[in-house]
């Protein structure tokens, strides 16, 4: 399982209030790499294949390509005094603090709407290894000593002390939304968006595949 994103540093938001980001490292990381490879694959049948491989292999980079990049780079959540705006591999939802009645994170961290609506936030995924760390710290820190007395110069960097990073992001969240939901720049309607970038040439590949793959069939 990837890592839980870290936040970066706030930045201005056209209000002047700050906007912080969450991103997974470890899945751009990996989409990095997944990437590479797909290119490697498709340059090598190009220049190499025979045939029908090539167009094989450029409709399954088509395909994958756009998939690959929904999945990783895409992903991500801004939180500024307005809005929560969740980017998600195929959607971009857009929060307005006033819309937010929780944001949990169990087996992966979600965020629910006034109306009963559910978003899940891809880009800050849980690590049920981290909170094992995290219970070992907050538990040596407890027990005194000098194991204590290192978790302590920890305790000065981590304003909750004994949460994974996935938790902490959630907590955080959670309490601008309780903080801000009924401030007069935090109103408005909950707005989704499908990710036609990443759709529609997804879509193309996966046709083109299909179609070339029946005529190979066909033809034996």
């Amino acid at each position: 399982m990837t890592p839980p994103d870290q936040p970066a540093q706030p930045a201005p938001d056209a209000d002047g209030a700050h906007e912080r980001v969450h991103r997974s490292t470890g899945a751009m990381v990996g989409g990095a790499v997944m990437l590479a490879l797909a290119g490697w694959i498709t340059v090598d049948a190009v220049l190499r294949g025979e045939g029908r491989t090539p167009w094989l292999v450029l409709a399954g980079a088509l395909l994958a390509v756009p998939l690959i990049v929904a999945f990783t780079f895409r992903p991500a959540v801004w939180a500024d005094g307005r809005r929560l705006r969740i980017r998600n591999p195929f959607r971009t939802i857009v929060l307005p603090w006033s819309t937010v009645a929780d944001v949990r994170a169990g087996y992966s961290s979600e965020v629910f709407t006034e109306g009963g609506d559910k978003y899940q936030l891809w880009s800050i995924p849980v690590s049920l290894r981290q909170r094992k760390q995290a219970a070992r710290r907050q538990a040596r820190a407890g027990s005194g000593g000098p194991r204590g007395r290192a978790q302590d110069h920890t305790r000065h960097h981590d304003s909750r002390p004994g949460t994974a990073p996935a938790d902490q992001a959630v907590a955080e969240l959670r309490e601008m939304a309780e903080r801000l939901g009924s401030a007069p720049q935090a109103q408005g309607e909950v707005r989704v968006r499908w990710a036609y970038e990443v759709l529609a040439p997804a879509a193309a590949g996966a046709v083109l595949l299909a179609v070339l793959l029946a005529v190979l069939l066909a033809t034996g």
